[in-house]
């Protein structure tokens, strides 16, 4: 589902690990966005009808062999185009000019003149604080561009030819640590670009209404809920779209959090939404047998996941077959796994309802929050008038916890981790810590140590903690949780959980960490 008719940016990815932070921060701005490979075809970003084209920057040199190489057919869309470090390069090079290897890589903060206030820099101060990240460095201006600011390592950090749009930074303005970076985005985007910024929930949803009821016609469609805001948002909107045409299936694969079964289908019982249960943790269980790789668990489950909704929709087809399946994918699932939107970057790790999906998919996909964000889709579903309990509802990933056991998942240590994990939400949430936490949730490690509990020696299971602050889920930072709070959580861990001796807490961000353990 896209922009309808909003404005649209097309972001040309040449795999840097900032470029979903130049989206986050386009959709800010109310204009939308999405993320391209680098290697699309005319038709592929003409199909947005882009009002601008950003380039991203990336890991390669111009000059290495088979490094990411421009569009040639870029310059004929006549839409104006903003390079950032790589895409710089790119553009320098493609028009005239020369691009060297640096005598040193410059990574970090740096500060910048601005030689030219317009544009791009227009009511901004004549010295402002960037952030570098190149190896490369443009040392020959290509023919009908200007120098609009240096710095003094870098005697073109923006560049610019009017006469055509198309404008250059060797900095990143995607990242909090360029302070003005998104004073710099507004001006392509408004000044430059002409857009409208008219890209709100509103018309998010009105849009894809209108788009999955013009998909589906007349067509049934199986939703499949797990209780989440991703999951409930999906629905909502397909159910708007198509009304009694819908119908959900929540299924208990055994590996969901205490009490969880009977909460969902609680909450669904009152948002007029047909609802079928399905308990299948014996079947998943038994698929899970004697499996330790994370990445097997997810295309596992996701595997078994797309058998049982297509059994169920079997069941329940009576005389028109279930044509289509509607899922909570989001952007950051795709650009995790590595979907083909993103063939630059590295695959971090399959999503069970992405890359985890079988070759045999029996269903046409329907994911209206393809391309949104965790916060964005918040917006969403608070535009659509859900309870806050379920917009704010903590994540939690599809494989449930066999992605917090590491190892093989066995009835005895779902018991211990569902426990443990117990306890973690509960003192969090009596904190009143719950909203100001992203993430919070217990790992069962494959580790053992020794302990004493009473007069006798133990050797048993550690339990970690992970909990963690983020906006989007594509980066975050652990959560300094007060002490006496992570005092409660492993006291109750040690006394009330049987088979654990040991916790640990986590403090590793992301990156270099996901949230997930696995």
């Amino acid at each position: 589902m896209g922009a309808g008719l909003s404005d649209t940016i097309a972001i040309l990815d040449f795999g840097s690990q900032y470029t979903q932070l130049i989206a986050r921060r386009v959709r800010e701005l109310n204009v939308y966005c999405e993320l391209i490979p680098h290697d699309a075809t005319r038709d592929e970003i003409a199909r947005l009808n882009p009002r601008g084209i950003i380039l991203s920057g990336g890991p390669a040199s111009v000059y290495d062999d088979g490094a990411p190489a421009l569009p040639d057919f870029i310059f004929d869309l006549n839409v104006p185009i903003l390079g950032i470090c790589y895409g710089l390069h790119l553009l320098a090079r493609a028009l005239g000019g020369r691009v060297e290897k640096s005598t040193h890589r410059e990574y970090g903060d740096a500060t910048i003149t601005v030689e030219r206030a317009d544009a791009l820099f227009a009511d901004l101060p004549a010295s402002l604080q960037v952030w570098m990240s190149h190896g490369d460095q443009l040392t020959t201006l290509p023919p009908g561009f200007v120098s609009l600011a240096h710095s003094d390592t870098c005697p073109f950090a923006a560049i610019a030819n009017p006469a055509r749009k198309i404008y250059a930074l060797q900095f990143h303005p995607e990242v909090a640590h360029t302070p003005r970076g998104v004073d710099i985005l507004r001006h392509f985007l408004f000044d430059i670009c002409a857009c409208r910024g008219d890209w709100t929930p509103g018309a998010f949803i009105a849009t894809t209404v209108a788009q999955i009821r013009a998909r589906v016609g007349d067509g049934r469609v199986l939703c499949a809920l797990s209780g989440g805001v991703d999951s409930t948002v999906a629905a909502t909107l397909v159910g708007r779209a198509i009304g009694e045409q819908l119908v959900c299936v929540f299924v208990d694969h055994g590996l969901l959090r205490e009490g969880e079964a009977r909460a969902v289908i609680e909450l669904f019982e009152h948002q007029n939404l047909e609802i079928v249960p399905v308990n299948a943790q014996a079947r998943f269980l038994e698929k899970l047998r004697g499996i330790i790789d994370p990445e097997e668990k997810r295309k596992i489950i996701g595997a078994e996941f797309i058998r049982v909704f297509e059994e169920t929709a079997e069941s329940i087809a009576r005389d028109k077959p279930i044509r289509f399946l509607a899922q909570g994918t989001l952007y950051p699932d795709v650009i995790e796994s590595r979907a083909p939107e993103r063939r630059a970057a590295a695959r971090i790790k399959t999503h069970h309802n992405v890359g985890g999906l079988p070759e045999d998919l029996s269903f046409e996909l329907i994911e209206p929050l393809r391309y949104l964000f965790k916060d964005e889709v918040r917006v969403v579903g608070v535009e659509l008038g859900l309870p806050e309990r379920v917009v704010y509802r903590q994540p939690f990933p599809g494989p449930g916890l066999a992605v917090r056991i590491l190892g093989e998942v066995t009835q005895d240590r779902i018991e211990v981790l569902r426990a443990a994990d117990a306890i973690v939400r509960a003192e969090i949430e009596r904190a009143n810590l719950a909203r100001d936490v992203w993430q919070y949730f217990a790992v069962l490690t494959p580790l053992k140590t020794v302990g004493v509990m009473g007069d006798g020696r133990t050797y048993d299971n550690v339990v970690a903690v992970r909990a963690v602050t983020s906006s989007d889920g594509m980066t975050a930072d652990w959560a300094r949780l007060p002490y006496d709070v992570l005092a409660r959580i492993s006291s109750r861990i040690v006394n009330e959980v049987r088979g654990v001796n040991r916790v640990v807490y986590d403090v590793t961000s992301k990156p270099p960490g996901t949230i997930e353990w696995e």
